[in-house]
């Protein structure tokens, strides 16, 4: 049961308009600030002890302006629960993205790794480590439009970390709901010693994050024996398929180089955010911007088929060397953006959606 119900008026300044969702650490309110009429995400955590340490992070995101980080507008506490306020963002969070889309094509990839490391060289300018971050803490602007991207949940990620140095220390890393959510993304000086972290965990966490994106893979998998993979840092494979396809293969390539340099097991050896970007600057990605869901129409050719957008439209032509992973299935959706030609206009890429 929630928390709160609608209408319910926080501090005689914020009022409930929705129940969003729920994370491991959280629940999440669309709310309006009656103040100043506006839109806000309302943010609390579920365990109401830890209330200096949530203050003080919640103090430091307040410094971070930056398009690719969340804002924090307010923190309080009110009735003995403390509230976190940040602008409202409307899209889904990459986690929610990933259940539907496993594997990203690679321009999308890289797209959200420019993205990542923008917001980070903000955010560790300002001494600050995220600590937490994984898709969950990922908000995609638009939706499947992909308009833009920004890093969530600074204030939240320092209590999500003492749970997780609770857990290290009990030894019940592998139990804990919160530690579990986390430690795919995990750099191996966390699992180590998860009372220090330093902005390089960032960087690995983006590293592991990217690489699924790009595989639809975990580079070290996840649960118990996720641990010693980390640890042992062993450097993940590439997929053969992704080697070989001839539209996706060279940035394919050099998106999987850099995030082999952020998989470093020596930090030292890690780029930091600054560096990253400069990395993300030299890859040649096309936008995500502007993309859309259609349903396979059919294959009329070995070698090609038709889309529908399914906010209506004519059929849209792609050639099944587009088509990341394999190939949809006929009234299966696709993710695309769309290209102008004659006869009919060019769907590149076209990324299957999971078949329902």
């Amino acid at each position: 049961m929630a928390i709160h119900a609608s209408k319910d008026v926080i501090a005689d300044r914020y009022r409930i308009d929705k129940y969003l969702a729920a994370g491991g650490m959280q629940e999440v309110y669309s709310a309006t600030d009656i103040v100043l009429n506006r839109p806000v995400a309302l943010k609390t955590p579920f365990n109401t002890s830890g209330e200096q340490r949530f203050a003080r992070s919640a103090s430091l995101s307040a410094r971070i302006n930056h398009p690719n980080a969340a804002r924090t507008f307010d923190y309080l506490v009110d009735n003995q629960r403390q509230y976190l306020i940040e602008e409202f963002i409307k899209g889904r969070n990459l986690d929610a993205l990933l259940d539907e889309i496993p594997q990203f094509d690679p321009d999308a990839a890289a797209w959200v790794l420019h993205h990542l490391a923008r917001g980070l060289a903000a955010v560790h300018r300002h001494n600050i480590v995220h600590r937490d971050l994984k898709p969950g803490n990922i908000m995609v602007l638009g939706g499947w439009g992909f308009t833009g991207l920004k890093i969530t949940d600074f204030g939240v990620a320092q209590m999500a970390a003492h749970e997780i140095e609770e857990a290290a220390r009990l030894g019940t890393v592998t139990t804990s709901k919160t530690a579990i959510g986390a430690l795919p993304y995990m750099a191996p000086e966390v699992i180590e010693s998860p009372t220090t972290p330093e902005p390089p965990a960032d960087i690995w966490a983006v590293g592991a994050l990217g690489y699924q994106l790009l595989t639809g893979d975990l580079p070290f998998g996840q649960g118990f024996a996720a641990v010693t993979r980390i640890q042992a840092a062993a450097p993940p494979p590439m997929p053969q398929a992704l080697q070989l396809h001839p539209q996706f293969r060279h940035l394919g390539r050099e998106l999987y180089g850099v995030l082999l340099q952020c998989l470093q097991r020596d930090v030292r050896q890690r780029p930091d955010a600054l560096q990253l970007v400069e990395l993300c600057d030299r890859l040649c990605y096309s936008l995500v911007e502007e993309r859309r869901i259609g349903v396979v129409e059919g294959y009329p050719g070995r070698s090609f088929g038709f889309l529908r957008p399914k906010r209506g439209g004519e059929p849209i032509f792609f050639h099944t060397e587009s088509v990341v992973s394999r190939l949809p299935m006929v009234g299966q959706e696709a993710w695309f953006r769309s290209y102008a030609g004659q006869p009919r206009d060019r769907a590149h890429p076209v990324v299957p959606k999971k078949a329902q």
